[in-house]
């Protein structure tokens, strides 16, 4: 049984010590933000904090991660308060969004070590692939949390997921159909 922690909660997982984390927290936890791409460590759509390094979850035994901690994209804010995931919706980053949990994971623990990046800062901590290539938006976006968390810029917060009652009840005006 191996035993870290993942979110702030303590996990004891009865798997395969060479299981990779990717699938201890997609399967065993039901943490699917964590995205599988390419199972090889290239791509980053399964990136993970561990320890305070962003990392690879397709590469990562969970045999390894004995006292650990990790953090999923779950666990970043759940009011999506972050200043990476706030500057994401701002700057309109995703595409598809395949890939944006992994990025955003990537992006927040750069700018925990590193509150003003450079354009090369970013580029050489954010290797994951966009096939969408909005690789300009996320470095904005990187720039934008920065200010962000520097308190230097505000920025209303992201809706929620779910919308209001009030919203979901709005009568909304019959549409007639145009006359002959």
């Amino acid at each position: 049984m191996t035993s870290f922690t993942v979110n702030n909660q303590p996990v004891h997982y009865r798997m395969d010590p060479d299981t990779p984390l990717l699938w201890a927290l997609r399967d065993a936890s039901n943490l699917t933000g964590t995205k599988y791409g390419c199972g090889r460590g290239d791509c980053g759509a399964c990136t993970v904090e561990i320890d305070g390094a962003a990392r690879r979850s397709c590469q990562v035994r969970i045999g390894d991660l004995e006292g650990a901690f990790v953090t999923t994209i779950e666990a970043l804010s759940g009011d999506r308060s972050h200043p990476v995931q706030q500057a994401w919706a701002a700057e309109n980053v995703p595409q598809c969004g395949f890939c944006q949990s992994g990025m955003i994971m990537a992006a927040a623990n750069l700018l925990a070590k590193n509150p003003n990046p450079s354009d090369d800062d970013i580029d050489a901590a954010m290797t994951n692939i966009c096939r969408c290539g909005t690789y300009p938006r996320i470095r904005r976006a990187i720039r934008h949390a920065a200010r962000i968390a520097a308190g230097g810029e505000t920025i209303s917060a992201v809706p929620p997921p779910r919308i209001s009652r009030e919203d979901a009840a709005r009568e909304v005006p019959a549409l007639t159909p145009p006359s002959k």
